[in-house]
């Protein structure tokens, strides 16, 4: 027994080390050794060393002894054909592949063939080999469905999804290439979801690939990558896809029939299928035209257009950063506050001027100025918060003389911060600069004010205008899309 152990530890050095001479020395004391270890419980044999090393002479030497070997798995469901395809040893994979083909399509613990292996490490020459001895195996799916093209996106092994689509035939590679995993999607959505161009560019020249195909949500390869987070190289993506007649899932379940003359001619003068698919005479697009009618009289409200979508949001934004300024000056005044409370002199007498500790220095130093800044910041919190609230009422101000309206009062509440801005700029100043920060603001109000009535009479004008149009004094002019909804919002 202990010169077995001492044997068989020698055999396991050697596999270690590809001796070929100690391995015929071993089997020159022990014939029987290898015949052995196959009825043993050993955990790896020396063919799944030799093979996971590389070392193809002894790799050799054993299958020429023993063959059957090839077909020993360890512990984990491996055979030697697993760990040298793993590991890329396309001579060592040959020998293997000859000694038994159909070790290429049996399957480890974890549900994977040497194709999946080799496929997942990125060895390509293995893969292209394997495919070749065993072109069944390019068919196995791992327990979750997953074929070696799934495998090869997931991992981005490019090179070996180009062996495999070489070397496989071509029926072959149109059932994988349009198989789906577990999760119903097929090597496209996996490239697309990874953001794989240059594997995405590969698979949209196989031919038969359907790019429309959809997984089990429903989403095509397009509909994946609209979804996911943008990437510096969605356009070519894109691009790649829709030339190769890719569609989001939303337009292929409406695509309606187009019509063709020449076949809807002959449709015509053989009287067979004119009735069922001609789009003029349709029975099913009749009945989708004639509600048409009935809805013009109802007064439903048009879907909310880009231009007042866009306003509102603008008018949200503008009107919460006023509000914000307008309450952080409310509550930090120009000059601070005092800290603390002084009400009697050191005498305890009391004082003339006495404070609280919170209060506004500007208040007590400088009451009317103090008064004149609160009451337009009052003005602009209290109009962007009116604004807010308008656009978050729910009520129906879709109108565009609702817009202008809060448009009006968006400009109080600008006017009333600018103005809050120069009271605190020039009660803040040294005493020798407000003779030069006086001019300043007299200039800047003057302006401000200028563009102010110019903006204001470029919207009476507008307003004139549309109302002479409206009642028929001057010609309308023609509307494109976006003013059709601007009007089909004025009578809502």
């Amino acid at each position: 027994m202990h010169a077995e152990r001492e044997i068989e530890e020698k055999l396991s050095g050697a596999a270690i080390n590809g001796s070929v001479t100690t391995l015929l020395g071993l089997l020159d004391q022990d014939p029987l050794i290898l015949d052995k270890i196959i009825v043993s419980c050993t955990s790896q044999n020396p063919l799944h060393i030799s093979s996971m090393l590389g070392h193809s002479e002894f790799v050799g030497a054993l299958l020429a002894q023993t063959p059957q070997l090839a077909s020993e798995t360890d512990p984990d469901g491996n055979s030697a054909l697993h760990l040298a395809a793993a590991r890329g040893h396309v001579e060592v994979v040959g020998m293997l592949l000859s000694a038994d083909p159909e070790v290429g399509t049996r399957r480890n613990g974890d549900g994977r063939t040497p194709l999946h292996l080799a496929a997942s490490k990125g060895r390509a020459e293995a893969a292209r080999r394997i495919v070749r001895a065993a072109p069944e195996s390019a068919r196995a799916a791992t327990d979750q469905g997953e074929t070696v093209l799934h495998v090869c996106a997931g991992r981005n092994r490019l090179e070996a999804l180009r062996a495999v689509v070489e070397e496989a035939g071509r029926e072959v590679v149109e059932e994988l290439v349009n198989r789906r995993d577990g999760d119903g999607n097929t090597v496209l959505h996996i490239a697309v979801a990874k953001k794989q161009v240059e594997m995405i560019q590969f698979l949209l020249t196989i031919p038969g690939l359907e790019v429309n195909t959809p997984n089990s949500s429903g989403l095509t390869a397009l509909d994946i990558l609209e979804q996911s987070p943008r990437g510096l190289r969605d356009l070519e993506i894109e691009t790649a896809l829709q030339n190769s007649g890719a569609s989001l899932s939303k337009d292929i379940q409406s695509i309606p029939y187009h019509y063709d003359p020449i076949l809807d001619t002959a449709r015509k003068t053989s009287h067979t299928t004119t009735t069922s698919r001609s789009p003029k005479k349709s029975p099913s697009l009749s009945t989708k035209r004639a509600p048409s009618k009935k809805l013009s009289t109802r007064r439903k409200s048009p879907p909310e257009p880009e231009w007042l979508s866009q306003k509102r949001s603008s008018l949200m934004v503008v009107a919460s950063l006023l509000a914000t300024v307008a309450f952080q000056a409310a509550i930090t005044p120009p000059g601070g506050v005092w800290q603390d409370d002084y009400k009697v002199d050191a005498d305890g007498n009391p004082v003339k001027e006495p404070h609280l500790a919170g209060t506004s220095i500007m208040a007590h130093v400088q009451r009317i100025a103090y008064g004149q800044f609160m009451i337009f910041n009052t003005l602009a919190f209290l109009s962007s918060l009116s604004i807010i609230l308008l656009l978050l009422s729910g009520l129906p101000i879709r109108r565009r003389r609702w817009m202008w309206i809060q448009m009006v009062i968006m400009w109080l509440a600008i006017t009333g911060q600018a103005i809050t801005y120069f009271i605190a700029l020039r009660n803040m100043s040294p005493a020798d600069t407000r003779g030069m920060l006086k001019d300043v603001t007299d200039v800047s109000v003057v302006c401000w004010m200028c563009l102010m009535v110019m903006v204001f009479m470029g919207n009476v004008v507008r307003l004139n205008v549309w109302v002479l149009r409206k009642w028929g004094y001057l010609k309308k002019k023609e509307k494109d899309s976006a003013e059709d909804d601007e009007d089909k919002y004025e009578e809502v």
